[in-house]
């Protein structure tokens, strides 16, 4: 089975982690705050921390921009759905805004959606390519709101020859096994804000500050969110090969721009991208008369081999949203989900197994009859 994503772990990489096995400290040792620095030095960021999961690192996130039950948080339903998730966790409501062709936020939208209970605005950087950000840097500073990013996907990209992470004022990237490095589990949270920083760094770490030798105080409350040290070596590791494998993944995607162009059944977003993304995915959107079909399509695409899935469905239509939000519909995220498949993409692929990846999807697509609703 060849996945939609995956991660690459070579020699190096396990020889990093065997030598951290060896250290004194497993945990809260020098790896971690190596890492961090590292990372800093890559993002060209003031304050990087590190956690055991991207889902940490949004609850730490919001909690230091002060989310709490008398506000609401505007964001992407086409995400995964922790983005929402740990905004309901720190008591607050979200706001779901429809999106755009390519699957990121619809930026011309979000002014009609603020409130005077509007904290802040939570974008996400679907499939690594990353949304409008200086529209949303305007609106943020014009109503006095947070931009946070959820950049789980787009560790790498760019904005304009900028790099994601320096664009709001707090950016989330997550360190799991499919995305372009990993440390099997990890987040990243990246601010030039040194009052989240420190506010997040707490939470972190059960709220716990150390004052002398064996002294020290809790001054909030806060969690055990901490990276291993064994994990931190990883992506040392893993962090010194991210342009190696982003050029791997960009090349599979333009492969698949030439293999694909003027099919009948459906379109890419890739070439159409007018920033650096990562292609965290790669999604294929289907033409509407085969909307239908998608069913029999995937378990086609999955008998050939390949591991195909979908990115995602809309967070309004759980069963937990209903509950809360009542029955919304945002007509570009419905049709999105009914569209869109990703297609494997990652470094793990070479240009021989992309020509065989599109031969089985072209393959699938000639066998399957249109269908009308």
């Amino acid at each position: 089975m060849n996945p939609y994503s995956t991660q690459l772990i070579e020699e190096d990489d396990k020889k990093a982690v065997l030598h951290a096995l060896s250290s004194p400290h497993l945990t809260q040792g020098a790896l971690i705050e190596e890492f961090e620095t590292k990372l800093s030095e890559y993002l060209g960021i003031k304050y990087i921390l590190v956690f055991n999961s991207a889902t940490s690192a949004l609850y730490a996130t919001y909690k230091a921009i002060g989310l709490d039950a008398n506000h609401h948080a505007l964001t992407s339903p086409i995400s995964f759905v922790a983005t929402a998730n740990m905004i309901l966790e720190c008591g607050s409501l979200p706001i779901f805004c429809d999106i755009k062709r390519d699957g990121n936020i619809n930026e011309n939208l979000i002014e009609s959606l603020i409130t005077p209970q509007t904290k802040a605005i939570v974008s996400v950087d679907y499939a690594g390519n990353s949304v409008e950000a200086q529209s949303i840097q305007s609106i943020c500073k014009k109503y006095n709101l947070a931009f946070v990013s959820d950049s789980s996907h787009a560790f790498g990209g760019e904005y304009h020859q900028q790099k994601i992470g320096t664009l709001a004022d707090a950016t989330i990237f997550s360190l799991h096994a499919i995305k372009p490095i990993t440390t099997a589990e990890g987040g990243i949270l990246a601010t030039n804000n040194s009052a989240i920083y420190e506010q997040a760094k707490l939470i972190r770490s059960h709220g716990v500050i150390k004052k002398k030798l064996w002294n020290t105080d809790v001054i909030t409350s806060g969690f055990n969110f901490r990276m291993t040290d064994l994990q931190a070596a990883l992506g040392i590791s893993q962090l010194k090969k991210i342009q190696r494998f982003l050029n791997i993944r960009e090349e599979i995607a333009q492969f698949y721009d030439k293999a694909f162009i003027s099919n009948p059944y459906f379109f890419t977003l890739h070439q159409n991208l007018l920033h650096k993304t990562t292609n965290h995915l790669y999604p294929i959107i289907l033409a509407p008369e085969f909307w239908c079909s998608k069913e029999e399509l995937f378990k086609n695409l999955q008998q050939e081999g390949l591991g195909v899935q979908v990115h995602y469905k809309p967070i309004y239509e759980f069963s937990l949203y209903r509950q809360i939000l009542g029955e919304i519909e945002l007509p570009n995220a419905r049709d999105f989900y009914r569209a869109e498949i990703s297609i494997p993409c990652h470094q793990k692929m070479n240009l021989n197994t992309a020509k065989e990846t599109v031969d089985k999807i072209l393959r699938v697509f000639e066998k399957l009859k249109i269908c009308k609703e």
